[in-house]
């Protein structure tokens, strides 16, 4: 697989329009107890989320497990509510829309999940789930909506007589194949990929990424591509979200992220990226400590309490969100500052 060393974000393009933008994204999980299981605190899996999304553009949106990343996915797409914040899609906010007025919107916001086997009913042939997305939106005719999943099915590298198969009858790449052709069947223009090839062989990935790129220059679509792989990110995506606890740390294109990360965490989450080395001394930031419990963030920065060149003022004043660089944001105290 080539990395892509160079790429140009759709925000450096004028013409490029906002697809997707969130104000203020909070999404907290109440923690109960007691006999009468009243609220005693809360969860914060996502807090304060800003960003702009563009038309044609993947959006990569790395971190540790647990920073957040899967539930502002499915957020975004209302599978689960929202505690404060507003989300516009194609210039409209879409959160407080009533049901019939929503769906047009849902539409066109898709999602393909990290274990496509689990997505799918085990006891019903692919042909009849893939059917019931145009039950449920269209008014085709039978005949019609099986002629529209054979096509889908031959638009990601199946055959027509996958049709009357069943998901334990296909390799994981396969059912990850399904799990496209159900995101794409509404000719959606935003797809968020949750960890879409990570269970997969790096032989398969590079296959199915190959498939998501040619589905995005044929469609037009965006990803919003969440990923705890470095190398995969790298490749994809035109632009790189970084989250930590959580909140946002930093944003930038692939090229600036990668060669100037200005976040200490990015730093270090930079620095495990397996790479072949000849008669060659790398470092390898270990970063101390565990992952702070997000129902009890630290004070000030959230990273300070794992931060080696953290001061009493990391740990006393949360860092603003600042653009240091051309279309490059992030929030630190000390942005730019090496951490080996």
């Amino acid at each position: 697989m080539k990395v892509a060393l160079e790429k140009t974000s759709p925000k450096e393009n004028t013409d490029s329009k906002v697809l997707l933008e969130l104000q203020g994204i909070k999404k907290y999980f109440p923690i109960k107890g007691g006999v009468l299981q009243r609220k005693q605190g809360d969860v914060k899996a996502v807090e304060n989320v800003s960003l702009k999304l563009f038309e044609g553009e993947s959006l990569g949106v790395v971190g540790e497990s647990g920073c957040g990343k899967s539930t502002l996915g499915r957020a975004i797409l209302g599978l689960e509510e929202l505690t404060d914040g507003k989300i516009f899609f194609q210039g409209t906010e879409i959160q407080d829309l009533k049901r019939k007025e929503k769906l047009r919107f849902v539409k066109q916001m898709q999602m393909i999940f990290q274990d496509p086997f689990a997505s799918l009913n085990p006891r019903q042939r692919i042909g009849h789930a893939l059917e019931e997305v145009f039950t449920m939106h269209t008014d085709m005719s039978a005949k019609e909506k099986r002629e529209a999943v054979i096509s889908l099915l031959e638009e990601v590298g199946l055959k027509e007589d996958h049709f009357y198969k069943y998901p334990h009858e296909f390799s994981g790449g396969q059912r990850q194949r399904i799990g496209i052709a159900r995101a794409i069947a509404l000719n959606p223009s935003f797809v968020i990929c949750d960890e879409a090839v990570s269970a997969l062989d790096v032989s398969v990935q590079a296959q199915v990424l190959k498939l998501l790129k040619t589905l995005q220059e044929k469609y037009q679509l965006s990803y919003l591509f969440i990923s705890h792989d470095l190398g995969v990110v790298r490749y994809f995506c035109d632009r790189v979200l970084v989250m930590y606890l959580g909140n946002t740390v930093e944003l930038g294109t692939v090229k600036d992220l990668f060669d100037k990360p200005l976040h200490p965490y990015t730093q270090a989450l930079l620095s495990a990226i397996p790479r072949p080395t000849v008669n060659r001394n790398r470092s390898r930031i270990r970063l101390q400590g565990d992952l702070p419990n997000p129902a009890n963030p630290p004070s000030g920065c959230p990273f300070h309490t794992r931060c080696p060149i953290a001061t009493e003022k990391c740990s006393a004043e949360k860092p603003e969100w600042k653009e240091y660089g051309p279309n490059h944001f992030a929030a630190c105290h000390f942005a730019g500052q090496s951490i080996l």
